[in-house]
């Protein structure tokens, strides 16, 4: 047994980090949605929640570890060799951490290169639909060759990914089975601190296991998605729970007494590694909005205010910011506006540089994490009510919340460009490089998206791409112009950053 455990701990994985912020609020899900491809993921309704207090808790554990234990599977993630040895030391710190917290003082491990014939990294997966549908974290399936899932009976299936969403840490999976046991979503906004809570994943390579505690707090911000550098605009809420969590328990379930699903165990809080009483899971409500997004669209749908903000709860921010721009504000309470982005929706409602938001529809914004949850969650196109405070006194305001580009509608993967299909961006390389490397052509791939096509053969940030499809690019416009109307394998040649060239393909998606 020992040893078989020793064999395993390799592969186990989970986020670790630190950090605190406050819970925001999801309105998507208050209302009732006549669209039969967004209510797909069933949702409880007339959930309770047992307390401390509660009479036959231990009954109660027995009937939710009964339901859950046969929806949680195992994810078992294959990485080819040609993409192992870019992302290995990245995804070594996302799963285990800094115990120094980035000092330095943490000597590397010695880490082998898994055969083709075993995982890279484990993980665990909810399965909450009958035909197939698994939810886990994007850091569990991250740059997988082929997927494994492995359910609580022992069966084993391989599994397309459907879809993921970095800036949530949450992946969509599906394999071709009827008949599944599955999890209801809990709506997460209901939970209280100090109600009981089971934790159910495949920790350190243990299958099924249940452990207990109750809910510790609510919107933790920890700060492990922008950290790591693989969310552009981070949402984090999380769901902190003593429950114990360790490697392995990732993308597994955290459900109330009645079995039912209130979040997406995503990281652990730690200076080792493994469980100290701090773990945290995705709410129910984003992770269930991220999914259906991903099933209907191809792609997550994700509205802006477009402003540059200010964090009033964070003393040392205020203190910096003020230090540079000559200002006086105090720390406190609600999201100074800065500035605002192109096309902002916010700037059209007539908010100003300047104004404090302090609620979003009727919900407290204290700090960022309540603003990013509260809007980030809601799509393109939805409107919100915005309170703010200039100069003293309070106003509302309502905002059409757009996407990045500035429009107001929803988009498919068929809407989007040749470099968000692919996950690049790409800039011209100068001609004093080519001369000094002796190349005839290139570009630099910029903004590489986690999960992406490019991502997938192993080509990442400053990496220099050749050819496309065997013809020479030297810019942008060259790389969308041979993909476009494409479809069919792609062969890209590229360059490392050791000097390295390699050649490796992905399907046009």
């Amino acid at each position: 047994m020992k040893s078989t455990l020793k064999k395993l701990l390799p592969f186990a994985v989970v986020g670790v980090i630190s950090g605190a912020t406050t819970v925001g609020a999801l309105q998507y899900f208050n209302h009732d949605s006549n669209n039969e491809d967004q209510s797909y993921f069933t949702k409880a309704s007339n959930v309770s929640f047992a307390g401390m207090n509660t009479a036959a808790v231990g009954d109660d554990f027995v009937k939710a570890a009964k339901t859950t234990v046969p929806a949680v599977v195992t994810i078992k993630n294959y990485q080819s060799r040609s993409t192992s040895r870019a992302s290995e030391q990245d995804l070594f710190d996302f799963f285990f951490g800094d115990p120094f917290g980035g000092r330095g003082q943490r000597q590397q491990p010695q880490r082998q290169q898994a055969p083709d014939n075993m995982p890279s990294g484990m993980g665990s997966g909810v399965i909450i639909s009958p035909d197939g549908y698994i939810i886990s974290n994007n850091h569990v399936v991250a740059g997988a060759s082929k997927l494994e899932v492995v359910l609580s009976n022992k069966k084993s299936y391989i599994a397309t990914l459907v879809g993921t969403d970095p800036n949530t840490d949450i992946s969509l999976l599906k394999i071709e089975e009827k008949g599944l046991p599955y999890l209801n979503f809990a709506n997460s906004d209901n939970i209280d601190v100090g109600q009981w809570v089971l934790a159910v994943g495949n920790p350190l390579g243990l299958n099924s296991t249940v452990t207990a505690g109750i809910i510790s707090a609510k919107g933790r911000g920890i700060g492990i998605l922008q950290s790591q550098g693989k969310a552009a605009n981070p949402i984090e809420s999380f769901i902190q729970t003593d429950a114990a969590i360790n490697p392995g328990n990732s993308g597994g379930a955290l459900v109330n007494t009645n079995g039912d699903l209130i979040g997406i165990n995503s990281a652990i809080q730690s200076t080792t590694g493994y469980y100290q009483g701090y773990g945290f899971a995705v709410p129910s409500n984003l992770a269930r909005k991220i999914v259906e997004d991903i099933k209907k669209f191809g792609i997550v749908q994700r509205g802006f205010l477009g402003v540059t903000s200010l964090d009033l709860s964070n003393d040392q921010m205020v203190a910096d910011y003020n230090k540079e721009k000559k200002t006086s504000y105090k720390a406190g309470s609600g999201i100074l506006i800065t500035g605002f982005g192109d096309n902002s929706g916010a700037q059209d409602a007539g908010l100003k540089t300047g104004d404090i938001i302090t609620q979003i529809d009727n919900v407290a914004i204290t700090d960022f994490a309540d603003l990013s949850m509260a809007v980030g969650s809601k799509r393109p196109g939805d409107k919100v009510q915005v309170t703010y405070s200039r100069n003293g006194k309070e106003s509302i305001t309502t905002v059409t919340l757009k996407d990045q580009k500035g429009g107001t509608s929803t988009r498919t993967k068929a809407d989007l460009s040749i470099t968000e299909k692919i996950g690049a961006e790409f800039e011209p390389l100068s001609d004093r490089f080519k001369t000094d490397y002796g190349l005839n052509s290139g570009v630099v791939a910029k903004n590489v998206t986690e999960g992406s096509e490019i991502a997938k053969i192993g080509i990442v940030d400053n990496y220099i791409v050749i050819e496309v499809n065997g013809k020479p690019v030297n810019s942008q416009k060259d790389v969308e112009k041979i993909l476009d109307k494409y479809s069919g394998n792609v062969s890209v040649k590229f360059v490392d950053g050791y000097g390295q060239i390699y050649t490796r393909g992905f399907k046009m998606p």
